[in-house]
């Protein structure tokens, strides 16, 4: 009996023993934490650095990544969605922030920062606000950005042209375009033109936007200023200053390396400012470009505005979304992750960091932090995350119905900017 006590008391002995062995083995179980993002090769060879540093530190953590260009990006991200696939991890941006948390598809990060996982003490409240519907945080912003114009200042020097003012119209753009064309015999812009990100900031020129506040209805009831835009465009692409459609269907995947202004046969393009790396990066040696304003309307106000480049949000599909909140923790506050990132997520949004990059800031990266410091002293405030149905308008009218339509010559741009209106107002009357 003594035997059978003694044997019994072994066993508890032996179970109270291991438990706590057990309970570590547990916290250290080893995981796949999936994320995705779009981008340049630049961006992509940066962030796996930064995903083998994370791995390093975390070795029970192993993360896969999956990676693609931004026109491939939201296909491939609402297919995961509609399959309930999504990965821990993905890169959102300010245009459907809002659009995928009303889906029920991003998960808040505030319980991550209550319980010490997320540290976004360095953050600005204004920039992380951006991130924020309500009161809550579904995207954290790993940079800031604007919309810029990127300008080949030797091309310039071999036209014999001055750069233009700081302030220029659109009537410049025009004027500087055609001599560019006519001067050196190449595009004197090379892109897109008709990007629907220029859509919504053409109206910001005008003192409103392309939403009403309250996301119900088109923020303009004048189609004029779009129209003039339009007729533009189509002015410079009859003096082949610009690409055409056809032509520029030709380059709109190819990413950096292929684009007109790397190639020489442009000398502006459109870009966000962050994208001056991959620019510089993919044209070699020896080229110069600067950062520049958008134009804006004769009288109006700036058209640029203080960006979030892109978010980390959680997705509600996770699997592991305390892990997902130490590494988007980690990208964002480690030094030796700033080091690898540098500013081609635009410029960081935790000030340490900022302070970090300083010392070794190179001349891109200092053409970056004076652009946006210009555009902050003359731009226009960031205006609210696009409304909940803006994707649908984006695919199914804005390119399809209205952008494409004028630009082959099937119907006027007054035509397509008055449909463009009332389709879209029928889609963002739902939110009503």
């Amino acid at each position: 009996m003594k035997s059978a006590k003694g044997l019994i008391l072994t066993l508890i002995l032996m179970v109270a023993l291991v438990a706590p062995a057990a309970s570590a083995i547990s916290a250290q179980e080893n995981i796949e934490l999936h994320i995705t993002w779009w981008g340049s090769q630049n961006r992509h060879d940066r962030t796996i650095a930064v995903i083998d540093m994370f791995h390093e530190q975390n070795p029970n953590i192993e993360v896969v990544y999956e990676f693609s260009s931004w026109g491939d990006y939201w296909t491939l991200l609402t297919t995961k969605a509609s399959g309930e696939n999504l990965p821990d991890i993905m890169q959102q941006d300010y245009a459907f922030l809002k659009e995928w948390q009303s889906r029920d598809l991003l998960a808040p990060l505030d319980p991550f920062i209550a319980d010490g996982t997320l540290d976004v003490s360095g953050v600005s409240d204004v920039v992380l606000g951006t991130g924020k519907i309500g009161d809550e945080l579904y995207g954290l912003p790993l940079g800031t950005n604007s919309q810029a114009i990127l300008i080949d200042v030797q091309a310039f020097e071999k036209a014999g042209i001055e750069l233009p003012a700081p302030d220029w119209t659109w009537a410049d753009f025009e004027e500087i375009s055609l001599a560019l064309h006519e001067k050196l015999g190449i595009w004197g812009f090379g892109g897109p033109l008709s990007d629907e990100a220029l859509w919504k900031s053409l109206y910001m020129g005008y003192g409103t936007w392309a939403f009403n506040p309250e996301g119900t209805a088109i923020g303009y009831e004048d189609d004029q200023p779009l129209v003039d835009y339009f007729d533009m465009i189509l002015r410079l692409i009859d003096a082949e200053a610009i690409p055409s459609a056809e032509q520029w269907a030709e380059y709109a995947d190819l990413g950096p390396e292929g684009n007109p202004l790397v190639t020489g046969q442009s000398v502006m393009g459109y870009w966000w400012s962050n994208q001056i790396v991959a620019i510089t990066k993919a044209a070699g040696e020896g080229r110069e470009f600067k950062l520049w304003h958008l134009p804006r309307p004769e009288g109006g106000q700036p058209q640029n505005y203080i960006k979030p480049s892109q978010f980390f949000s959680v997705t509600t599909q996770a699997k592991h979304p305390k892990e997902a909140a130490m590494f988007i923790n980690f990208f964002v506050n480690n030094m030796e992750a700033s080091d690898a990132l540098g500013t081609e997520r635009g410029v960081p949004v935790v000030a340490a960091v900022r302070e970090h990059l300083a010392p070794a800031l190179s001349p891109i990266d200092i053409e970056t932090f004076d652009f946006l410091a210009r555009v902050e002293a003359d731009g226009s405030p960031v205006p609210p995350p696009d409304p909940a149905g803006w994707a649908e308008i984006r695919d199914n009218i804005y390119a399809p119905q209205f952008v494409d339509p004028v630009l082959y010559g099937e119907i006027s741009p007054a035509e397509g900017a008055a449909m463009l209106r009332e389709e879209a107002n029928l889609i963002l009357a739902r939110n009503k």
